[in-house]
């Protein structure tokens, strides 16, 4: 089995955020990751982090203001000086954190902006972070993230990921292959990583229908975990489901 990593922002949220890092050591788990960091100090989080024996494998660049509906400017031509310095933010928390991988959620289409425009802030914008991020032995990773659930999103296939990392050019550019958005827009799971593997940089996952835990839906995770051994993937694997009925009783999956 490969290795699995709490997602803070998913699960034990019965309870604030900063105290889900011992629920998480209570429950077993030695990795955790979750969306955002830049609400609590750096030193903070890797207090909690080294209080509780744990390592932290994954967060998110700044993605613009969550709560007015933000998912990412890093195609908004009007927002590219907050872009880049979210990313110099977020490398300085990598850094006191130990993540080495920070995930870009490339944002919505915007009223008003043609297409190629955002297509070639995107570009730029990624080019930019990796390059950045690279010269301080960090990765940038990308996610498409399927239409029903986040209508307009920019990337929301494999495929236009994998195009847009080759348009940057750069070696730590890497795919988050997500399986339950995969799941919802294209399927192909298992072909995906054997095809894709050298270029995933982590992976998620969640069941399809409700985006629930491992074993709830129609995914075959036995297989797909197996499959993940079979060819030899080095990285973790973010649960980033929602819980359900409760997160400690959804961990029967796990054996």
């Amino acid at each position: 089995m490969p290795a699995f990593a709490a997602n803070l922002t998913m699960l034990f949220t019965e309870v604030a955020f900063l105290d889900r890092f011992a629920l998480a050591q209570a429950a077993g788990f030695r990795f955790v990751e979750y969306l955002f960091p830049y609400e609590h100090p750096a030193e903070e989080l890797k207090a909690r982090l080294d209080r509780h024996g744990l390592r932290q494998v994954l967060f998110n660049l700044p993605a613009g203001d969550w709560a007015k509906g933000d998912r990412g400017i890093a195609a908004d031509p009007d927002r590219i000086g907050e872009f880049r310095s979210g990313v110099a933010r977020a490398a300085e928390y990598a850094h006191t954190l130990g993540v080495v991988n920070l995930n870009c959620l490339a944002g919505k289409q915007i009223a008003g902006v043609a297409a190629e425009r955002q297509r070639e802030t995107l570009v730029e914008n990624l080019r930019f972070a990796a390059r950045l991020l690279g010269g301080q032995g960090l990765r940038l990773l990308v996610e498409p993230i399927n239409h029903f659930d986040m209508p307009g999103f920019l990337l929301n296939r494999t495929g236009q990921v994998l195009e847009l990392l080759d348009q940057v050019g750069e070696v730590n550019a890497f795919l988050q292959f997500d399986v339950y958005h995969a799941q919802r827009e294209e399927g192909e799971l298992a072909a995906t990583l054997r095809s894709h593997l050298p270029r995933i940089g982590h992976i998620q996952v969640a069941d399809n229908p409700g985006r629930h835990q491992p074993g709830t839906g129609e995914i075959n995770f036995p297989f797909l975990f197996a499959e993940m051994d079979r060819l030899g993937y080095p990285g973790h694997v973010g649960l980033e489901y929602i819980p359900s009925p409760d997160t400690r009783s959804s961990f029967g999956w796990m054996g």
